[in-house]
């Protein structure tokens, strides 16, 4: 099909549509919900639907939204407790074809690819990254029960399973997991700022995930975005900063590092059986202070585990310094009373920001160095997926 003007603009594809007016209605009824004022709304008969939007401050906000309904229809050989929507533009003799997702190469304009549940009152946001190009006549799931959490808090985010299928035979991620954001009518600005954000920083599934978690609690709806204080002390913009991280080798594995730290910190405080977290910040020392409800004080080293298996398909993680003091060969290596706990970050081999943790006291020895840890430490069925199971 040749590209359309919309909005004065050309965003790729542009498709005519039928019966879809209530979805239009909903968008701008959504924008209104969400403390915007509609400045201009494309034609109801055209997908995708493009929104200029204007906030209570000055900051204004283009919307280019791929919208798609979601019904309780029911469906041969599926489970009667979810929700379907499916994507379908075009004839179908058409969906052969890539179908790219329209973006706005100043990076001004958000795109959004929305699942709109009508009956329910719930938008469900897909990852505009992974579902570019649009797989046409490919159906995607909610469940009840998770429609159920976001009509009852506004904002519900979860992980969902993501495989190759007839159409595809890779799944969508590399991962296998895809983040999936329910919200309320009153959230859609709030999803679109999540949206640009993961979109100008590439974010992938998890860190998307941590990035929609983050904003289950509403953001000032009259406040335009601050630049991070980082971007104001290096001058740089966020996407400037993390592409420099991203080239250098040693500046990945440090963030990686200080991004499991969080995730472990996030995870611990208020979990149950624990009392209090005290992270650490100094050289030399271990990462996090831990006090469990029974006054039991444990010392815990947190560390990414390897992306590679064993050979029997178990975890491992490496336990040691980056280099050794000059003429001290056992330095590179930790003591075995350094600290009390190894929390390893199952991400690199998993995709999730999961946690396993072993005692240090039953952890293999250096075979030089008795007094010390060895480098690599397989993740045993010994290893608690808490720090209170490993009193049991």
């Amino acid at each position: 099909m040749k590209d359309e003007s919309l909005a004065g603009r050309v965003f790729g594809e542009v498709y005519r549509v039928q019966g879809r007016a209530d979805l239009h209605e909903f968008l701008v009824h959504s924008v209104e919900a969400s403390g915007g004022r509609v400045l201009y709304v494309s034609d109801p008969g055209r997908a995708p639907v493009y929104l200029g939007v204007q906030l209570d401050s000055d900051e204004r906000m283009g919307m280019l939204v791929y919208p798609f309904r979601v019904t309780r229809n029911t469906i041969r050989n599926r489970p009667n407790d979810e929700v379907r929507g499916q994507l379908r533009y075009g004839s179908e003799d058409s969906w052969e074809r890539e179908h790219p997702v329209g973006r706005d190469v100043a990076g001004v304009d958000v795109t959004m690819i929305i699942g709109l549940d009508l009956a329910d009152g719930v938008l469900l946001g897909l990852d505009a990254n992974l579902w570019d190009p649009l797989p046409m006549g490919i159906s995607f799931y909610a469940k009840d029960a998770e429609i159920k959490h976001a009509e009852d808090s506004g904002w519900h985010v979860w992980e969902k399973v993501n495989r190759g299928g007839t159409r595809r035979s890779d799944a969508r991620s590399p991962t296998n997991l895809e983040t999936v954001v329910a919200f309320t009518p009153d959230r859609l600005i709030d999803y679109a700022r999540l949206e640009r954000r993961a979109t100008s920083l590439r974010l992938d599934p998890p860190l998307r995930f941590a990035a929609a978690t983050a904003m289950a609690d509403h953001s000032p709806r009259d406040e335009p975005e601050r630049r991070h204080v980082l971007e104001e002390q290096f001058a740089l913009s966020s996407e400037q900063i993390l592409d420099i991280i991203g080239g250098r080798n040693r500046l990945s594995v440090a963030v990686r590092g200080g991004v499991a730290e969080f995730h472990l910190e996030r995870q611990l405080t208020g979990a149950p059986g624990i009392a209090s977290v005290e992270r650490l910040d100094v050289d030399a020392m271990h990462d996090f202070d831990v006090t469990l409800d029974d006054g039991t004080l444990l010392r815990v080293e947190c560390k990414n585990a390897s992306p590679k298996t064993s050979i029997n398909g178990s975890f491992k993680v490496e336990v040691q310094k980056t280099r050794a003091s000059k003429g001290d060969a056992a330095s590179r290596f930790y003591a075995v009373n350094g600290f009390d706990v190894v929390a390893a970050c199952l991400f690199s081999p998993t995709g999730r920001w999961e946690f396993r943790f072993g005692r240090t006291a039953d952890m293999a020895r250096h075979k030089h160095f008795p007094d010390r840890l060895a480098p690599v430490q397989t993740i045993t069925e010994a290893w608690g997926d808490s720090l209170p199971a490993l009193r049991a």
